[in-house]
């Protein structure tokens, strides 16, 4: 049986540990708490036989209540004198929950180690500042190069009012994204496409244009055992609201929300149309080009609370992301496969280099999965 035994100072090793243990605490709910970010929380008792966890949570589905309340009541009387580890600056003002500063303090915590500030402006050091007048010992900065990562979609939209984009593409060993046709070319193989349903799972929102949408009839939703209630907010790009009322899309916007962004000048009749099959519409201007202003576009879904927007296509969409520097990571899977001459580019009108090794990106890793290659890229 553990005995609580008096407050002792953490070795930077117990630390990292910790923290790493609050960063997997967060990282599961991922996808799911937006437009809040999914926090991880761990609190930690001194015993005799060394730390001891009573209490850990992540931030609530849809955001709320956050991870450090949730972590709080868990450990109850435990956590008097217990030291918390955060993934994210506790915030400090009062939102439609209590500031979760307030909740540390009354609690009795003694310690407080936060991976990183949380750079929303309503917070912005005050959080940390308001713990540490209160008598508790603060350290800041543990777990900071993961934490910046989980946490890149929330930074995004609180400092650029838009979503972390992240740009997955699948290339064939001769630079190609599919065959023309209706028919979709399966370039990967298993595993890779495992490995896209949980990037799936982990992201807010997917977008794709309406140029895949014609094509492949996608159904862009979580298809793994287990992770099925994980699917995103569908996202279309459609200025003038093609969308097919027969495709996978309108028949399931029911079951997975589908959104369908259109120009200004779009037809009333269409959009009444996809809002008739449960479709939510809305609207952004045009470009000078006479397509969806992108940055228009992300700011749009930032106002709407999506942090982490994974793109799935098609190679239009992503050389236009790419020339208007919106693409914060890349993820390319690269099979051995070959699609030949009559396939169409991965980057339309672009060299395959454009996405590989893209200028200000700094390649991250590359690793096998399964027959396939993956690179990973971001923005310096």
């Amino acid at each position: 049986m553990s005995h609580l035994a008096p407050f002792a100072v953490a070795t930077p090793e117990e630390d990292e540990r910790l923290m790493a243990r609050a960063l997997a605490v967060g990282q599961a709910g991922l996808g799911r708490t937006w437009p809040n970010p999914s926090v991880g929380a761990v609190v930690v008792a001194s015993t005799l036989e060394g730390p001891r966890i009573v209490g850990e949570a992540r931030t609530a589905e849809a955001g709320r209540p956050h991870a450090e309340p949730l972590a709080l009541a868990q450990a109850g009387e435990a956590a008097r004198g217990a030291t918390l580890y955060v993934t994210l600056e506790p915030c400090s003002h009062f939102g439609r929950t209590p500031p979760c500063a307030d909740a540390v303090i009354a609690a009795g915590i003694r310690r407080v180690v936060a991976a990183i500030e949380d750079p929303d402006r309503r917070v912005a050091g005050r959080g940390v500042a308001r713990i540490r007048a209160a008598g508790i010992w603060v350290t800041v900065g543990v777990g900071a190069e993961q934490a910046l990562i989980d946490h890149a979609g929330h930074i995004s939209r609180v400092t650029r009012a838009r979503p972390h984009v992240l740009l997955k593409m699948a290339v064939s060993a001769d630079g190609k994204a599919g065959l023309p046709g209706p028919a979709p070319a399966a370039i990967t193989g298993a595993e890779a496409r495992t490995r896209v349903h949980l990037m799936r799972a982990a992201s807010d929102a997917i977008l794709v244009g309406i140029g895949t949408v014609l094509a492949d009839d996608p159904q862009l939703t979580v298809r793994l055992a287990g992770l099925e209630g994980h699917s995103p907010v569908r996202v279309v790009l459609d200025s003038d609201m093609r969308l097919p009322e027969t495709g996978h899309l309108a028949r399931t916007a029911g079951e997975v929300p589908v959104w369908v962004i259109g120009a200004e000048d779009a037809p009333l009749e269409r959009e009444k149309r996809l809002v008739d099959r449960g479709i939510e519409v809305m609207r952004a201007p045009r470009g000078a080009d006479g397509r969806l202003d992108l940055d228009a576009v992300l700011k749009l879904l930032g106002l709407l609370g999506i942090t982490r927007l994974m793109v799935e296509g098609g190679p239009h969409l992503a050389a236009a992301l790419l020339d208007a520097e919106l693409v914060d990571e890349v993820a390319v899977f690269e099979s051995p496969r070959r699609l030949g001459p009559q396939a169409l580019d991965a980057l339309a009108g672009r060299p395959l280099h454009r996405m590989t090794a893209p200028v200000g990106f700094a390649a991250l890793e590359r690793e096998a999965v399964g027959e396939d290659q993956l690179l990973r890229l971001r923005r310096r």
